[in-house]
């Protein structure tokens, strides 16, 4: 006989199945006892007679094997609460798997109430519980949906390197001590942005990923050190184009996998960024009718944004990303290096209900428009040509034009979940301040891997 899933017992009326999995709750009447069986698909009730050994033992979260014959509970006896509810499990026999010392904590409330830091630690418990789980299911539907959705339009998924090289694109690196090449590194990509225009370059035209990303930036108690992005780039296309795009994905993708929320308005508003902050305070607008309405999803694009902004050496420094052109009335500027605080970015955000969900632009695909970027950036030639000389040289390969942009995939599926923050739609996240309670990681390493790295560690004495 084949394991029956709890939740296909509504299709096996007097028939003998095999169920299996953990012990949810439990309730010993005398001579019957009663337990919920919880599998990943839902909760039954199952009840075990005098004649079927070991049931007095079973405790809560017991991994066990039960074999039994499915019966209509009586009318007064139906459970609405769980999908079975108008079934149980006659056993007929019982095989415990595995027992359990001790449970951290209850799998069978929201978690809400319990220790963050207990709940990390103790992961592999806390993913029992009913709303994490549900909270990985909506993020397997969704990327299926993306793969899907994207596939059938002709974009093409493609990995790109996570051992990469570090560039200063923004945020910290990740650094990877090289054993062979001692004293040189590797980095851990913060975006897979060069890669994916690089594709564009190869030719490939139209490329997707759901992408790893690494940022080594202060802590956070939302920020992750590692998170998801849903990437994409085109090529031969305008602003309007990667804006359409992405706005029908997220529509189709709201509909097919969350038909209860409801968008605010379609098509998105546009909104400038200078409106945005004049109006809102923030370039990422919660333009809610109704915010206390949980199923209201109000989606609304954020335009022209400024190319530059200073920096805190009193220089220039990209607003988002330096390998984005600026709005074609601009080029003569930024080729000049003139008028630099009102050159224009073709920069696109997509904001969420205050959050910002998603950004690109498109690309500047001529490399002597990237130079200029970098030369108002105060950057040298030798430096342009340290750091991007590989992209420089390839731009002048014969570059389409090309735009992209990227979501934050665990940011989104938080909002569509209606949860408080990214932890709880991350299946192993780390801590606000970056730690594994789990795994117990960051953690020292052994003298020898050192050696071999050719590293030392220096301790900061910490001032008093």
């Amino acid at each position: 006989m084949q394991r029956t899933n709890i939740a296909d017992i509504v299709k096996n009326e007097e028939k003998e199945v095999e169920l299996y999995g953990w012990v949810h709750a439990r309730r010993d009447h005398g001579k019957l006892v009663f337990i919920d069986l919880r599998d990943r698909s839902g909760l039954c009730q199952v009840v075990f007679g005098p004649e079927v050994a070991g049931a007095p033992d079973l405790r809560l979260e017991y991994v066990v094997h039960v074999t039994g014959t499915v019966k209509a509970r009586p009318e007064r006896m139906v459970n609405e609460k769980i999908a079975t509810g108008r079934y149980e499990v006659s056993a007929s026999k019982l095989e415990i798997l595995n027992t359990v010392s001790q449970i951290p904590f209850p799998v069978d409330t929201d978690g809400y109430d319990i220790n963050e830091e207990t709940r990390l630690a103790y992961r592999y418990v806390d993913l029992r519980r009913e709303r994490l789980k549900n909270n990985l299911v909506l993020r397997g539907r969704v990327t299926k949906f993306i793969r899907d959705f994207l596939a059938e339009r002709g974009f093409l998924e493609v990995e790109t390197p996570d051992l990469t090289r570090s560039t200063p694109e923004g945020a910290r690196d990740y650094l990877v001590p090289s054993r062979i090449a001692q004293g040189n590194f590797y980095a851990l990509p913060q975006s897979p942005q060069q890669y994916k225009q690089l594709l564009m370059v190869g030719g490939i035209e139209k490329y997707f990923q759901i992408a790893r990303c690494f940022r080594d930036e202060d802590t956070r108690g939302d920020r992750q050190p590692e998170f998801t992005q849903m990437d994409l780039e085109m090529s031969f296309v305008d602003q309007e184009d990667v804006m359409r795009v992405n706005e029908e994905m997220l529509i189709a993708l709201v509909q097919a996998i969350a038909p209860e929320k409801k968008i605010q308005e379609i098509p998105f508003p546009r909104i400038t960024y200078r409106e945005a902050m004049e109006r809102y305070g923030t370039d990422r607008p919660d333009i809610r009718n109704d915010k206390n309405d949980p199923n209201l999803l109000a989606f609304c694009w954020v335009v022209d944004f400024p190319f530059f902004e200073k920096s805190d050496d009193g220089g220039w420094t990209f607003t988002h990303n330096p390998f984005s052109a600026p709005k074609p009335e601009f080029m003569d500027d930024l080729m000049a290096g003139k008028n630099v605080s009102d050159i224009l970015t073709t920069q696109y955000d997509v904001a969420l209900n205050g959050f910002e969900v998603g950004g690109g632009s498109i690309r500047n695909h001529q490399p002597e428009a990237l130079k200029a970027v970098f030369r108002i950036m105060g950057f040298s030639d030798e430096r342009v040509q340290a750091n991007f000389g590989h992209m420089i040289e390839a731009l002048g390969s014969g570059a389409p034009p090309h735009g992209g942009i990227a979501w934050g995939l665990d940011r989104f599926i938080m909002l569509l979940a209606g949860e408080p923050n990214i932890r709880e739609v991350i299946a192993f996240p780390k801590t606000g301040d970056g730690r594994d309670p789990m795994m117990g990681s960051p953690a020292e390493v052994d003298r020898k891997q050192l050696d071999e790295l050719g590293l030392e560690i220096i301790k900061k004495i910490k001032k008093s």
